[in-house]
């Protein structure tokens, strides 16, 4: 099945062109990463996945265009977690998760039973419900951001869109985030999409790569498709030399 159906995606500002011609399938029920050099291009396909950004082209979401999607129904289907996340000054843990449910009773809707069983399923999910009543302000980088994941939880959505999630954190919590967004996929056959920097963490916790460069597709396909050099040298234009673990898994660094 496919999650999104992309053809000839262009996204163009003011004296450049950002995205020029993407053509994708992506696959559902997989995580799938975005990767590339600064700038290819990563950050504006995802905003436009999440109707953030205009483009010229055609992107279809679980087979209707998005332009079909009514706001609340697209909102309940897929969570979108930016780069940078709003400030959560004062708020409690369960308070930030609660706010997944808005798209299911809006501001003024009454919070019922299934929304409260919603947050504690999440909360209890991503590992935060020890810390609920804690203010998302005194938590550590990767605490906040399995938060942040929570509350895309409670919103119910199949697929998530996340911008970049680990580029704040040191290595265990990256480890930590991105093992727990690939086993909350793989449980309960969620997608998601996830922009990476990090190329050995897309290859380890990813099933399904897509590699933009300067605006175009350079490669899409699996983990061993990309841990080659010749094709880590084309999206990243130096040297690379891949190596192996004791575990099997590859490892890619500058030849």
């Amino acid at each position: 099945m496919s999650l999104f159906a992309i053809e000839d995606l262009v996204v163009d500002v003011p004296g450049r062109r950002l995205l020029d011609g993407i053509a994708l399938d992506l696959p559902a029920g997989r995580v799938i990463a975005l990767i590339g050099h600064n700038g290819s291009g990563k950050s504006t396909l995802l905003k436009v996945l999440a109707r953030q950004i205009p483009a010229s082209g055609r992107v279809a979401f679980e087979g209707r265009a998005l332009g079909d999607w009514h706001a609340r129904d697209y909102a309940r289907r897929l969570a979108f977690l930016p780069q940078t996340t709003p400030p959560a000054e004062g708020m409690l843990v369960r308070e930030l998760v609660a706010l997944g449910r808005y798209p299911w009773h809006g501001a003024l809707g009454r919070f019922g039973p299934r929304d409260h069983a919603a947050v504690a399923e999440a909360m209890a999910e991503c590992g935060v419900a020890a810390f609920a009543d804690r203010l998302v302000d005194t938590l550590s980088g990767g605490e906040r951001q399995r938060v942040w994941l929570a509350m895309m939880v409670a919103q119910g959505a199949g697929t998530l869109l996340l911008d970049e999630p680990i580029s704040a954190l040191d290595i265990a919590h990256q480890v930590e985030v991105l093992a727990l967004v690939r086993r909350m996929c793989h449980a309960e056959n969620r997608s998601a999409v996830i922009v990476l920097h990090e190329v050995n963490m897309a290859a380890r916790f990813c099933d399904h790569v897509v590699a933009l460069k300067g605006g175009r597709l350079a490669m899409q396909g699996s983990p061993a498709d990309l841990m080659r050099p010749a094709t880590l040298q084309d999206i990243y234009g130096l040297p690379m030399q891949v190596l192996t673990r004791d575990d099997g898994t590859p490892i890619a660094i500058p030849a």
